[in-house]
């Protein structure tokens, strides 16, 4: 079979094409799945690098999701049945053994790239709101990289979770008015110097409740200082690559909080954190209630260019991998 492998840490560059990959052989509770979409992540560069949260081992497969059938019977799947999986690694190949225990049926209705939209960044939106945040009614909201898969997904969910206003932020003309039409009420260039104001002219002159930081670095570091009083940052990336520090008198001084958020924690609580919040998105999918901003489509080979269209910022919505091509 076709599939990626990182045989050094490193670039886009040591993703290498394999055209004979072996086959990977599911154990009793996995199920082998005929890859029809593998998703790529923010988190996939890091782990290229191997500088995320979770530590790999080489040689790698990378890729954490993935859609597709169902090759054959096995860990109470049937043969044929349209699935997405969180894989933790492997996606980028024509076939994965994934875990059974994150491995879902795909409701007719909600397409394949849609399920793949859903299943890291649609959750991890959901539980920005509703875990980490814990918004309150009529809240203002700040989504940063609005355009992107959780972006644009958050974006949405602002006034349907209680939202009183949500603030979108982009680097470009292009994505913010994207933002815009998916619902946002302001949308603020990110690379504005005097960023912290920009976000609190955007909220009529007010510091803000709530902001979903994924860059790090200056836009952390603005981010906090936009906040109202008993405001809250969830920090849930380092784009960036630029960690930041916060003093804890800084944090006392106006009753602020920092809240980290990594999707995998929610694993272990899987039918409350993550089976009834994919329900919840799917369902708002098939009602028409949730666009997914569905982005390019690249063939395997072209998984280098995909790393780096993504670090550059050059990406709108769910970026996907063909296996096939």
């Amino acid at each position: 079979m076709r599939a990626i492998r990182i045989s050094e840490w490193g670039g886009p560059e040591v993703l290498e094409l394999i055209e004979d990959a072996e086959m990977p052989e599911p154990a009793d509770d996995r199920v082998l799945i005929r890859v029809s979409r593998a998703g790529i992540n923010f988190a996939d560069t890091h782990a290229r690098e191997n500088s995320y949260l979770s530590r790999y081992e080489l040689p790698l497969t990378p890729g954490t999701e993935v859609a597709g059938v169902v090759e054959r019977d096995g860990a109470g799947f049937e043969a044929g049945r349209r699935v997405v999986s969180i894989t933790g690694s492997g996606g980028y190949a024509e076939f994965v053994a994934a875990p059974a225990a994150t491995t879902f049926p795909i409701p007719d209705g909600v397409s394949d790239a849609a399920a793949l939209a859903l299943i890291i960044q649609g959750l991890t939106a959901w539980h920005l709101y509703r875990t980490s945040a814990q918004l309150r009614p009529r809240e203002s909201v700040v989504v940063h990289a609005a355009a992107g898969g959780v972006g644009s997904i958050a974006v949405q969910l602002g006034r349907p979770f209680g939202a009183g206003r949500v603030i979108a932020t982009a680097s470009s003309e292009d994505k913010r008015q994207l933002a815009l039409k998916l619902g946002a009420d302001a949308a603020v260039d990110v690379t504005r110097e005097d960023l912290a104001e920009a976000l609190r002219e955007a909220n009529d002159g007010r510091p803000v409740d709530v902001v979903f930081e994924m860059a790090g670095g200056r836009v952390f570091d603005a981010s906090l200082g936009a906040l109202a009083p008993f405001g809250r940052l969830v920090a849930y990336g380092i784009a960036s690559r630029q960690a930041n520090e916060v003093a804890s008198g800084a944090l006392m001084r106006k009753s602020r909080a920092v809240v980290g958020f990594w999707l995998m924690h929610c694993l272990a609580r899987p039918q409350e954190m993550i089976v009834e919040p994919l329900h919840d998105l799917m369902v708002r999918v098939t009602h028409d209630e949730l666009r997914i901003v569905e982005g390019e489509v690249l063939g395997l080979s072209e998984a280098r260019r995909a790393h780096e269209e993504l670090q550059a910022r050059r990406t709108t919505g769910k970026l996907l991998l063909d296996p096939a091509r």
